[in-house]
């Protein structure tokens, strides 16, 4: 009997011994980051595939949604540690509240690098709709009012002098929502990732007419945290933006390299990223789809600042976002170097 407690003492010991972490090792920060099932999260998707998250020390579980709106509230609500994706009034309206702290950049449309498709329907194509500047008259499905397509729309009229106001924004909630009420013909057009709208596309269910890149560039979204992380959490939203810009780096490489002439070039590389992101961006893409859907991001994760001032004041301009909210109060541009077109305080 005594020879059999020591034998399971013994067996016990081990177990506990070899469930602890080796001498001198740390237990990993565990991390959720709420984004978007789209090529815009790539480095992210990335980034956990390859294990950099976890080489920093961080186990990041990655929670998708349908609408950006729905990401900024669950860093807010502390439902999630991390956001990544568009900006929208109401994330600015949270922002302006204290909630959540931009630290670096996500995608921008930039001219030469599709994204946004603007998407009309068939019945609306076939009347002529085929071209950005005549969005007036139109209904057209978005997700939320204050969405980063509401405010695709406004930069739009802004751009070619139509009224906002002449357009019937229809807002459904959701992007799969978004694709139903297109091809269920409740609206004449919407506006989606290009993954999404080369889907209606080569479905027959929707007709392309322009890309947001080649109408109206601007930094689309970012990646932030909470107020309180950045505060109390310093030293673990410092390696996961670190983790991110190896992401980064690793999509840069795959996707926006050009060659002498300027044509861009997709090799290996962009094959190797394919298992990643076939695993998280929905619908799962092709490589051919991913070459003309892979967006532009800064490989260094740098934000074009001025740009995002201009964001809030048209938000504000529109009723959408508070008076009172400043955007250097909610951007924190000390955990990524050399941002453009930062504004003079």
């Amino acid at each position: 009997m005594w020879i059999r407690r020591s034998l399971l003492m013994s067996v016990a010991a081990v177990a506990a011994a070899l469930a602890l972490p080796p001498a001198g090792a740390q237990a990993k920060d565990k991390a959720v980051i709420a984004a978007l099932p789209f090529f815009s999260t790539a480095p992210v998707f990335i980034a956990k595939e390859r294990g950099y998250f976890d080489a920093e020390g961080i186990d990041l579980e990655i929670k998708t949604f349908n609408a950006a709106q729905a990401v900024a509230v669950a860093v807010a609500s502390g439902d999630a540690d991390f956001g990544i994706t568009a900006f929208t009034g109401g994330f600015f309206n949270l922002a302006g509240k204290g909630a959540l702290k931009v630290i670096a950049a996500q995608s921008r449309e930039e001219p030469g690098y599709k994204f946004v498709a603007y998407i009309a329907s068939n019945k609306a194509y076939e009347a002529g709709f085929r071209s950005p500047k005549d969005f007036a008259g139109k209904t057209v499905a978005i997700t939320t009012v204050g969405s980063s397509f509401h405010y695709n729309l406004g930069m739009l009229a802004d751009k070619y002098g139509f009224k906002l106001s002449d357009v019937t924004m229809k807002p459904v909630q959701s992007v799969p929502n978004m694709m139903a009420a297109l091809t269920g013909g409740q609206v004449d057009a919407t506006i989606l990732p290009a993954n999404n709208a080369l889907k209606l596309e080569a479905d027959k269910a929707g007709h392309i007419i322009g890309w947001v890149s080649d109408h109206t560039p601007w930094q689309l979204g970012a990646l932030f945290t909470s107020s309180k992380n950045v505060k109390e959490k310093r030293p673990m939203v410092e390696r996961f933006v670190k983790a991110y810009q190896k992401g980064l780096a690793d999509y840069a490489e795959a996707f926006l390299a050009r060659d002498k002439e300027g044509n861009r070039m997709f090799a290996e590389k962009a094959q190797a990223v394919m298992p990643a992101l076939e695993k998280w961006v929905k619908p799962t893409p092709t490589f051919e789809v991913a070459k003309v859907a892979a967006n532009y991001m800064d490989p260094k994760g740098r934000l074009l600042v001025k740009n995002i001032y201009d964001q809030l004041a048209w938000y504000q301009s529109e009723g959408l976002v508070d008076k009172p909210v400043k955007a250097g109060d909610f951007l924190d541009l000390s955990f990524v170097k050399g941002h453009f077109d930062v504004p003079k305080q």
